[in-house]
């Protein structure tokens, strides 16, 4: 599905599911319930939609829309800061399943996550962030921990990362202990799961295949914060129209009016680079790790000055709890942090 056309009405199709059935309310009881994402919602786009299914390859039961339709659908889900399995099981465990190369473990496990009944999890991290596994195998068992797991808590089966390649480890093996973490943002749940030599089977995958899931995430989390600052954008717009203040509303003032065109040019900006970035995410070139890299850090640096306009312009509501605007703030500054970022300061080759 690389065609410009349906890769917008996939979009509106996702927007007019969300509108129905993923407003704040939802977006509240989901935040609050056992599973940290509204089971519901998932189960519709799943059904309706399909939205599991599209990064699989038909021969595994999928759809065969590729990734760039998978992220389209995560960009989407960014605006309304729902957070179901999409991102972690659809996008990153569907990648890090292809990216392994086993197709034996492809042809029984993808089938189930396109339809939606089953769930992957990635488990990376150590405490220190994504620039080592948290995890060590050895004699085809898996110790340690592993930290902020997107979905760990109610995954079916875990990925894990470790420096040896990809393991593959069901969620219900008596050596793995789950345990969800405290988070600065409540609208996505992270896990911490240990690994008490637990039994695993391996997968494969060498460093390049688990550099491309690295590079995978980054531009997921791009595209979702391009959505996500939108979403800002749109919220300050209609807020200045109906706040009045000295007899006129504020959005009249030219002041207002340039820091919102501001905001903008860095919505528009940084959707050019995360959809280059994923342009470029099977291009083996170095320029290509280049725009993955510089969408990373342009689209982290656009949401955290958009949401901080956001707040800026709402005045005192934005820090209330009954107001979304804290959620996208929160949602920002986590995201800043998730998957890590490149370590060095980005400079294209003369």
């Amino acid at each position: 599905m690389s065609d410009a056309t349906e890769l917008r009405e996939l979009a509106e199709t996702v927007r007019a599911v969300l509108a129905k059935h993923g407003d704040r309310e939802a977006l509240r009881r989901a935040v609050s319930g056992e599973l940290g994402h509204d089971e519901q919602l998932w189960k519709l786009l799943c059904e309706q939609v399909g939205v599991a299914a599209l990064a699989i390859p038909e021969e595994y039961g999928g759809i065969g829309a590729g990734l760039e339709a998978a992220l389209v659908v995560v960009e989407e889900l960014g605006r309304t800061l729902h957070a179901p399995p999409m991102l972690g099981s659809a996008v990153l465990g569907v990648r890090a399943v292809l990216l392994s190369g086993d197709a034996e473990a492809a042809g029984r496990l993808l089938p189930e996550v396109a339809e939606g009944s089953r769930t992957l999890a990635v488990c990376w991290a150590d405490a220190r962030g994504w620039d080592e596994p948290g995890v060590r195998a050895a004699d085809g068992r898996l110790s340690g921990t592993a930290h902020y797991v997107l979905d760990g808590a109610s995954a079916d089966t875990l990925i894990v990362v470790t420096a040896d390649g990809l393991f593959e480890i069901d969620t219900a093996a008596p050596e793995v202990t789950r345990v969800v973490s405290p988070t600065m943002d409540p609208t996505r749940r992270l896990s911490e799961i240990t690994f008490a030599a637990a039994p695993a089977r391996a997968l494969g995958g060498d460093s390049r295949a688990i550099a491309r899931l690295r590079e995978t995430a980054w531009a997921a989390v791009a595209v979702e914060q391009v959505g996500a600052a939108e979403h800002c954008l749109t919220m300050t717009v209609e807020y200045t129209k109906s706040r009045v203040q000295f007899g006129r509303p504020i959005g009249g003032f030219q002041a207002l009016k340039h820091r919102m065109a501001d905001m903008y040019v860095l919505v528009e900006s940084a959707r050019s680079m995360a959809y280059t970035a994923i342009a470029a995410l099977d291009d083996e070139s170095p320029s290509a790790a280049l725009d993955l890299a510089a969408a990373r850090r342009h689209c982290t640096r656009m949401f955290d000055t958009v949401a901080g306009e956001t707040m800026q312009m709402h005045g005192g509501i934005a820090i209330t709890w009954e107001h979304d605007a804290q959620l996208y703030f929160k949602r920002a500054h986590a995201d800043a942090q998730l998957f890590g970022s490149p370590a060095r300061p980005l400079a294209r080759p003369a």
